[in-house]
């Protein structure tokens, strides 16, 4: 038993978590197989005790989380000069938004393209759609309390132990960033007795920062049954999902999702940095993988940071403001999720779609993107408000957001590792070209 032990710890994480991911997958085939084929099956009797082993390992992600936002951007904020930090911070934010501008572009090109639901018959796809209806009810009540554009920007000052208690991650995002400038101009500005009580603040909060990431060391040694027991719920409740009329829309936003990181991601990191992108992106597959499973941007993060730091060489200063940020605003999947469901509202409600509503429907996903929010499904309460910019009634709007209901816990694993791929791209592509690079990759030598 010492040796298994032994063996298993001396294993690559990496290989770890794939095994389990890939044995999951195999029982909860096997789980959905048997269901499908009439079989007496299982799954209803076992699932409720897996599934437990998988939400704590997304809990314990989760714990941590509010805290590494918080010390990180703190301390990467009153790291840098004030010059520089609004100079990097701009740059950063204008990365973030040309990919979701890219990503927004080629899922509305593939939408078009697939043309999903042309010709079918609506009645059928109500019937799909019924199955979903009551969930797409507490989505839209859900869309209705984040309110307008103008709520969201008063949420983002709300009060900070508040925000700190409920884990609303903008709010949290701003009071940080402002409490770490307004340390760094008072270190700029201050005499030498005060530089010294801030500057050792500042090594207080680091501490508390390294003393998570120990956390996100033990939580890791969990990674690879929390990925077996997420694998196996995820693959015996849905597997069904991906079948019959679904197939256009899910495979056009997987091939979107591939392009995006396979084709676009590895162009602009070849054009920015001159490295072979591929020997980038392989640095980058621990966060993919954790991001594939837990369908969580959020939870990914302290994995997100560590691989920052650590195999892509990215210094602190700028893996510990840009990382957090994109984990909230840049939602780069959503952009090539939302417009595919745009063109079958269109198809299903004849609505014809001209040039200047397919710039709307950019512009809108862009933006709305924003404040999808690293959590699981969260790109479903946008869904209201792109369709609603399209002039869908509510019962039009529902049906839809049941259809995405229906194949949302597929997507989102795809979705969910595109927006942590593109946190880490955009985070790259910046420290080359800042210079915030402090070596050799960890991974192939570039090229």
């Amino acid at each position: 038993m010492k040796k298994l032990l032994r063996l298993y710890f001396r294993t690559s994480l990496i290989l770890r978590i794939l095994a389990g991911f890939l044995a999951g997958s195999l029982i909860g085939i096997a789980f959905w197989s048997r269901s499908r084929s009439g079989e007496a099956t299982i799954s209803p009797s076992v699932i409720p005790f897996i599934l437990p082993f998988g939400q704590v390992f997304v809990h314990m992600l989760k714990m941590i989380v509010v805290p590494i936002i918080f010390f990180s951007l703190v301390g990467g904020a009153s790291s840098l000069p004030i010059k520089r930090f609004g100079h990097i911070g701009l740059k950063t934010i204008a990365w973030y938004l040309a990919t979701s501008v890219l990503a927004a572009i080629l899922g509305t090109g593939l939408a078009l393209a697939l043309d999903p639901g042309a010709g079918a018959d609506l009645d059928a796809w109500r019937k799909l759609a019924d199955l979903k209806m009551t969930e797409a009810g507490e989505v839209a009540r859900g869309a209705t309390e984040q309110g307008a554009l103008s709520q969201i920007v008063l949420n983002l000052f709300r009060n900070p132990f508040e925000a700190l208690a409920t884990g609303n991650f903008l709010p949290i995002i701003v009071f940080a960033i402002l409490f770490g400038l307004a340390i760094r101009v008072l270190i700029e500005a201050g005499q030498q007795d005060q530089i010294k009580r801030l500057e050792g603040l500042i090594d207080l909060l680091e501490a508390c920062r390294d003393a998570i990431f120990k956390l996100v060391d033990w939580i890791l040694e969990y990674s690879p049954i929390g990925v077996l027991a997420l694998s196996i719920v995820n693959f015996g409740l849905y597997g069904p999902s991906i079948v019959g009329p679904y197939v256009s829309v899910t495979l056009g936003i997987i091939l979107g999702i591939a392009t995006m990181v396979f084709v676009v991601y590895p162009l602009l990191l070849w054009v920015v940095t001159r490295q072979n992108p591929f020997a980038v992106l392989k640095c980058m597959r621990e966060p993919m993988i954790m991001a594939f499973i837990t369908r969580s941007s959020a939870a990914t993060l302290p994995v997100s940071i560590r691989t920052a730091e650590q195999e892509l060489k990215i210094h602190n200063e700028l893996a510990s403001f840009s990382l957090p940020l994109g984990a909230t605003i840049n939602m780069d999947g959503v952009c090539v999720h939302l417009p595919m469901f745009a063109v079958l509202a269109a198809n299903l409600f004849d609505v014809t779609l001209t040039l200047g509503m397919l710039v709307v429907l950019v512009i809108t996903t862009v933006l709305s993107s924003i404040g999808a929010g690293g959590v699981p499904g969260g790109s479903l309460m946008l869904l209201f408000i792109i369709l609603e910019s399209m002039g869908l009634n509510a019962e039009q709007v529902a049906v839809i957001v049941a259809l995405a209901l229906g194949i949302n816990p597929i997507l989102d694993m795809f979705e969910t590792m595109n927006n942590v791929t593109g946190d880490l791209v955009c985070s790259y592509a910046v420290a080359a070209r800042e210079n915030l690079v402090g070596g050799r990759l960890s991974g192939p030598a570039s090229g």
